[in-house]
């Protein structure tokens, strides 16, 4: 959960799933986000920014009758506000999530994912958190009771994720770094709700 969020070194982006390498543009940031449709599942790559909401409703518009998205390769986000209000989309949709087994997703990422009414990681699938920050601010150095927490809190309470695992994500790495979460985690926070198909 960060805006502006490139964690991954240009050798990392995808020589795990000996994929196409993502050229670094600017900062050094993923690709643009991406959705290629096959049959009912769209299959999600990119970054999430302003863009994402107006891409997210065209996706839903011209496939209606798409049952799930699977992440793919989903770093984060440099819109938060923005890739929250796509996420929404997705649940509204009652669509699926899954994290494939060649998959990877962190930050704002993660939280696109949480938007599945039913969500799956398969063996091998990646889910990396951290804490957000906003120019020199870590969510992680401010008091539980600062409204900036709101953003994510209020998000997580509607797609049913225990408040618990906003507090962990802080604690987990700083904004630099990313903590890749293990199975029994996935389940102690309740980001599965069902073993992968």
């Amino acid at each position: 959960m960060i805006a502006g969020d490139c964690y991954r070194p240009l050798y990392l982006v995808q020589m795990r799933k000996m994929l196409s390498l993502v050229a670094f543009v600017g900062m050094g940031c993923a690709a643009p986000l991406e959705f290629e449709v096959q049959g009912d599942q769209a299959v999600m790559t990119g970054e999430l920014d302003s863009r994402s909401v107006g891409k997210v409703r065209e996706l839903l518009t011209q496939n209606p009758d798409l049952k799930r998205v699977v992440l793919l390769d989903v770093p984060g986000s440099v819109d938060d506000v923005a890739a929250l209000e796509a996420a929404r989309l997705i649940r509204q949709a009652g669509l699926n999530t899954l994290v494939p087994r060649d998959g990877e997703i962190a930050s704002g990422g993660v939280d696109f994912f949480l938007a599945g009414v039913e969500r799956a990681v398969a063996p091998g699938g990646r889910v990396g958190v951290h804490s957000w920050s906003e120019g020199k601010v870590e969510g992680a150095d401010l008091s539980r009771d600062d409204p900036e927490h709101r953003l994510y809190l209020d998000y997580l309470g509607e797609m049913g994720i225990p408040e618990d695992f906003y507090w962990f994500t802080l604690q987990a790495a700083n904004s630099r770094d990313i903590h890749w979460m293990s199975r029994e985690e996935l389940l102690r926070y309740q980001l599965t709700t069902k073993e992968s198909d």
